[in-house]
């Protein structure tokens, strides 16, 4: 596969030589980690948004340093109801009533989160079926976390496939399976195990974190690299580091040790809270 980096705009990264004019996905992880997550997918006629925890006033900065605007949002995925995922949610959807942008989310999540006074157009599913958004298809799978019922995302479009997966303990068979032909992936690693144990949470705070509903280590996500990572994967966007029991370069150090022992050619890229990534174009 052959990747090439042009100019066309400031943090844009063009994979399999696609110019912005061809893009079949737009991809931005706009902000991801344990204080926060959102991300922007786009293709030509559809743009949606991944998880809210932005405000609606960094929502529309983020956006705006990419060319976009929330005002132009399709839809709204939701993962699941923790506040990391969603607490930017109710302002969104009436900043949002007049496009009547849906939000997708599991019928058990819709009432486990707090809508306030707001009023969503939801679309409710059930985890692990799959739908349509305009040309974007969108697969959900169930994963393991101790939400209501949690899940993440694999997108199609043009043939080009992207999946997001973050908030898990685990990485079990389906997921592996889902995660098959991946062009690029935004997979999570939480937390350094050393760093996690003398780290400042209490300890039932670090057993949740460990645990099989909890997030993945940098660990488990080498032995992923290592044993499971599709050779299709073009690039691989690590997120959700806890600010305090993680640090980037460490994810960089363990996750490209993984990558340089299979002589994968794939591309790394960290995610940040504070910061959006640049714009993947595929």
């Amino acid at each position: 596969m052959r990747i090439t980096r042009r100019l066309v705009l400031p943090h844009v990264f063009l994979l399999q030589g696609r110019g912005w004019e061809a893009a079949i996905l737009k991809v931005c992880v706009l902000a991801s980690g344990s204080s926060g997550n959102a991300t922007f997918v786009a293709t030509e006629r559809t743009r949606v948004l991944i998880d809210a925890v932005l405000s609606f006033r960094e929502l529309s900065k983020r956006l705006a340093s990419i060319g976009e605007d929330p005002e132009r949002l399709d839809a709204v995925l939701i993962t699941h109801e923790h506040s990391d995922h969603v607490s930017g949610l109710p302002v969104l959807v009436k900043k949002l009533k007049k496009r009547r942008a849906p939000v997708y989310l599991t019928h058990l999540t819709a009432p486990a989160i707090a809508w306030n006074d707001c009023l969503p157009d939801l679309e409710a599913f059930q985890a692990g079926c799959r739908f349509s958004i305009g040309d974007l298809d969108v697969d959900s799978f169930t994963i393991p976390h101790d939400a209501t019922d949690p899940v993440a995302f694999a997108f199609r479009a043009g043939g080009i496939k992207l999946a997001l997966v973050t908030d898990l303990g685990y990485i079990p068979e389906s997921i592996r399976y889902n995660l098959r032909g991946t062009n690029l992936l935004i997979l999570e690693s939480n937390h350094d195990l050393e760093m996690l144990k003398v780290g400042p949470y209490p300890w039932p705070g670090k057993q949740r974190v460990r645990g099989r509903n909890g997030h993945l280590s940098n660990d488990v996500v080498s032995d992923f690299i290592r044993d499971d990572l599709d050779s299709s994967t073009a690039t691989l966007v690590l997120g959700h580091l806890s600010e305090n029991n993680n640090h980037p370069e460490l994810v960089r150090l363990v996750a490209g040790q993984a990558l340089a022992g299979r002589s994968l050619a794939t591309r790394l890229v960290i995610a940040e809270a504070r910061r959006p990534t640049e714009v993947f174009i595929l």
